[in-house]
Parts: structure tokens; C-alpha cells; sequence
């Protein structure tokens, strides 16, 4: 799929920040807030949890959507949901974890992104250690298998239906939203 194509209609943060509160302020008492300058997830309390995503980045809010996602009801009280997380400049041995917990939030990420119309790009999140091509593509092939597991098992609950949220107001704005299927999603779109 060209580039163009993929991002015809596409939805912006406004429209991303409305759909989220739309479905998740009340029912689950968090709300989606832009401008950060790094992103954080902050557990409710005496107002709701807020996940904070970068500047104005749409693929930093959706990246931090998929995480709360996939964060467990436990997770979801602590600052962060209580991840590891080493910052830039992590040895082999960092990174290699951090690719290991990184492939299921990546590949919710790239299904909310494909029901938003934006483009999706694989993030090894290390600027201070240039990515090797066996490791874009080590991790290009396990962010598609969990890909290739979510569409066999369904998408988290919270995030099938921000996914199905997404793709209603594309639908509405006239665009084709493509369904979850294997021959929507390619290895060498990550590449």
C-alpha cells in the first residue's frame, strides 16, 4: 500500500484524543493528553488516569494507547504500569529485552495505525546505538507474528474497540479501512 493511500484521510491527534475520551474517559476513568515531552502514563487518582503522549505525535499517542491496551487491571495503578525501561544508550543485552516486550505493543500499535490511515514505522528506541538490519528485521518478524496472533485471537477488548472506533469515523469520512487480515500487513513495510 502506497504511503499516500495509506494516509488519505488519516486521523489527527484532535480526532485521536476525542475518540479515546469518547470511549474510555467514563468507562474506564483515563483520558488521552498530547504535549508531553516524554510520554507517561499517570495511574487515577483523585482524578482519572492520564496517558501522556509526545508533543504532537500521532504515532506516539497510538503507541501509548496500545500499551494501556495491553496493561492489566494491576498495571494499570502503577506510574508507567510499573515497566522496565532503560533509556537511550542500552547495551545488547537491554536492547534484546527491550525488543522482547516491545513486539505486542508494536503490533497493537500497527493495527490501531492501520484503522487510523497513519503509516506505521518500527521503533527500537535507542537513537544512541545505531539499529543493525538483523535486528530491524529479527524484530520486524516478531512484531508480525504478534500481528499474526492478534488477528487468530482478537485484539485486546479496550483495544478492538479503539480500533473499531477509528475505523467507524474513517469510514464515515468516506475512506476504505482495511480489515485485520494477513494480507494487510507485510514484513517489508517495516523494512
Amino acid at each position: 500500500m502506497s504511503l499516500s493511500i495509506c494516509c488519505a484521510r488519516a486521523v489527527n491527534c484532535e480526532q485521536l484524543i476525542r475518540a479515546f475520551d469518547t470511549l474510555f474517559l467514563e468507562s474506564e476513568r483515563t483520558c488521552l493528553r498530547g504535549g508531553a515531552e516524554e510520554p507517561l502514563y499517570e495511574p487515577p487518582g483523585d482524578g482519572p488516569a492520564v496517558i501522556h503522549f509526545r508533543e504532537d505525535y500521532r504515532a506516539s499517542a497510538l503507541h501509548e494507547i496500545a500499551h494501556w491496551c495491553i496493561a492489566g487491571r494491576v498495571r494499570r495503578q502503577q506510574l508507567d504500569y510499573g515497566y522496565w525501561y532503560a533509556p537511550d544508550g542500552r547495551d545488547a543485552a537491554q536492547q534484546q529485552r527491550f525488543m522482547a516486550v516491545e513486539a505486542r505493543p508494536q503490533a497493537v500499535e500497527w493495527c490501531l495505525a492501520r484503522a487510523a490511515g497513519l503509516p506505521f514505522r518500527l521503533s527500537l528506541d535507542n537513537l544512541d546505538a545505531p539499529a543493525s538490519a538483523r535486528d530491524m528485521r529479527g524484530f520486524g518478524e516478531a512484531v508480525l507474528a504478534q500481528v499474526r496472533s492478534l488477528q487468530r485471537n482478537g485484539l485486546p477488548p479496550r483495544a478492538q474497540r479503539f480500533h473499531d472506533h477509528l475505523a467507524a469515523l474513517r469510514s464515515a469520512e468516506g475512506a476504505a479501512v482495511l480489515p485485520l487480515a494477513a494480507q494487510h500487513f507485510h514484513l517489508d513495510e517495516l523494512l
